[in-house]
């Protein structure tokens, strides 16, 4: 899949750096056409005539020198790529990014280019897990830019631990993957509902839950990467709108149900990972009450039961949902997807560490109406999302 693909390597300056050279050479076998840009410490691990035999092309280093005085530098190189790989990614290079901070030719021509941006960290572990570092790789990720995880092992700097540089096989094969994911949703319209929901009791009280939107943010974000037209209709929550989303935001469980159902029949995958409320009070106040003596008692109601009315009502929807549960999972998930009409559901333990909500992983049991069943184990939910969306495609298209 990359036969063909012109790829900007952005070589910044740590240890990892000779891996490039190797990382280099793969892409050109790959039948890649690539170009490679070099930050002056990046110069002092490998010099750059490594990376101009192995590449066949010129190597960049300074933005001021003008190899062909009838283009810009950085511009023509932004311009001229397809997509562009930052390996090894320092602290720095990603600060900078992350800042908009613009100093060198790698920096300016990111800056400049429009092409799809991956990033693979390589730096100590305790770097990496750095909070200003977190930050940065959080910003990054909110707008849209790709990240290959760092694998663990032991690093130059002594310890073992997270940070290692991916080797140049994985990083080759998961850009041929992504390569490969690119448009899989082309022309498809996909419904996402994500976050909690709150039930008002008064102006300063209301019932919810732990839902933070992560998994459903995540399934927006992945989609629109793969081409989908995608709604996303939200619960109250601190996430930016991720690039080319359009966004709905809902509080309650019946402003959720409007707006589903409302959007439900123009779309071709709905997918609700949102936590909507099961009940809510049966009277709420325009004032906040006060404290009387004694107990105090709620009585609450049912809230429309979303899932189960998009099941009786569905056409042609590839509809999809979650079960998140604390016990007897699959047997609770199975029942839901009978009961619910659901083409498949993804089924989460959350009282298992690292896993529901709040946490930037999960681990789940994906099943299908036809009964596939697939095992998810621990992974970021951007990756847990990608997955979710290639069997779905597979599951529409029938190439499973």
């Amino acid at each position: 899949m990359l036969l063909n693909k012109k790829v900007v390597l952005g070589v910044s300056g740590g240890i990892a750096a000779y891996k490039a050279a190797a990382l280099t050479s793969k892409l050109v076998q790959s039948g890649a056409e690539v170009k490679v840009i070099m930050t002056e410490n990046a110069k002092k691990f490998v010099a750059p005539t490594t990376f101009q035999a192995l590449s066949r092309q010129p190597v960049y280093s300074d933005t001021f020198i003008e190899q062909d005085p009838k283009q810009i530098q950085h511009i023509d190189v932004a311009d001229w790529a397809d997509l562009f790989l930052i390996a090894p990614a320092t602290a720095n290079i990603i600060g900078k990014l992350a800042n908009g901070l613009s100093d060198d030719m790698l920096s300016t021509t990111l800056l400049a280019t429009e092409a799809p941006v991956y990033i693979a960290p390589a730096m100590n572990v305790h770097m990496y897990s750095h909070p200003s570092v977190i930050k940065n790789l959080m910003q990054l990720d909110n707008w849209g830019f790709k990240f290959i995880e760092p694998g663990e092992g032991y690093l130059a700097c002594g310890y073992v631990g997270r940070g290692r540089l991916e080797d140049p096989d994985t990083i080759v094969r998961i850009l041929e993957n992504e390569e490969d994911n690119q448009g899989l949703l082309t022309g498809k319209r996909v419904l996402i509902t994500a976050g909690p929901t709150q039930e008002k009791i008064d102006p300063v009280r209301y019932f919810t839950n732990p839902s933070t939107g992560k998994m459903g943010f995540a399934l927006a974000r992945q989609a629109s990467k793969m081409g989908a037209e995608v709604t996303l209709v939200s619960g109250p929550v601190n996430l930016e709108t991720p690039p080319n989303v359009k966004r709905i935001d809902v509080v309650s469980a019946e402003e959720m149900f409007e707006a589903v159902t409302n959007e439900f029949l123009r779309h071709d995958i709905v997918i609700k990972s949102a936590a909507v409320a099961d009940y809510r009070p049966r009277h709420s106040y325009d004032f906040k009450m006060k404290k009387k003596p004694g107990d105090y008692a709620v009585e609450m109601e049912r809230t429309r039961d979303i899932l189960m009315e998009l099941g009786k009502v569905k056409q042609n929807q590839y509809l999809i949902g979650f079960a998140a549960e604390t016990n007897d999972v699959e047997h609770y998930g199975e029942q839901k997807l009978v009961k619910k009409n659901l083409d498949a559901i993804v089924m989460n333990n959350v009282s298992e560490d690292g896993a529901g909500f709040a946490y930037d992983t999960n681990a789940s049991i994906y099943l299908t109406k036809t009964g596939k069943r697939l095992e998810l184990p621990l992974m970021s939910k951007d990756e847990l999302a990608k997955k979710i969306l290639i069997e779905t495609a597979g599951e529409i298209t029938g190439d499973v």
